[in-house]
């Protein structure tokens, strides 16, 4: 699949609070020209984790959108992990701050910051649900 059917078949979602906490911090902080970098990466309690960055570095590689005024940057090994997934922002009594809705999760850590896939799940005892140590 080349790069050009990979970016207008692969999907991640921002909602439109999830827009405006980025147009904000980017605000406060004047950045100007920086895209919102959602990526996976190995660890966490259930083997992988979620990770976002501002940034302006982009590859030829990455997968770019603008959505809600917002750039958002994905990279290709990520997007299998991420294709379908809402990016939101809550803002709850508990706290508040950025979080991943991914269906292609089967198992996620007690925070929501950590998760598993069905690839995954074969193999391994991790937490699904609770007792993370986030």
């Amino acid at each position: 699949m080349d790069l050009l059917e990979q970016t207008q078949t692969a999907q991640i979602d921002l909602t439109p609070a999830a827009a405006d906490a980025v147009q904000d911090l980017l605000a406060k902080r004047e950045l100007d020209d920086m895209a919102l970098r959602v990526f996976v990466s190995g660890g966490g309690c259930s083997g992988f984790q979620y990770g976002m960055a501002l940034e302006d570095n982009i590859r030829e590689t990455d997968i770019v959108t603008e959505q809600h005024g917002v750039k958002l940057v994905i990279d290709e090994i990520s997007i299998n992990y991420l294709d379908g997934a809402k990016v939101d922002y809550v803002d709850e009594v508990m706290g508040s701050g950025f979080k991943i809705e991914n269906p292609n999760a089967v198992s996620t850590c007690g925070c929501g910051s950590s998760f598993k896939t069905s690839e995954d799940q074969a193999g391994s005892h991790a937490h699904a649900g609770g007792g993370c140590s986030c």
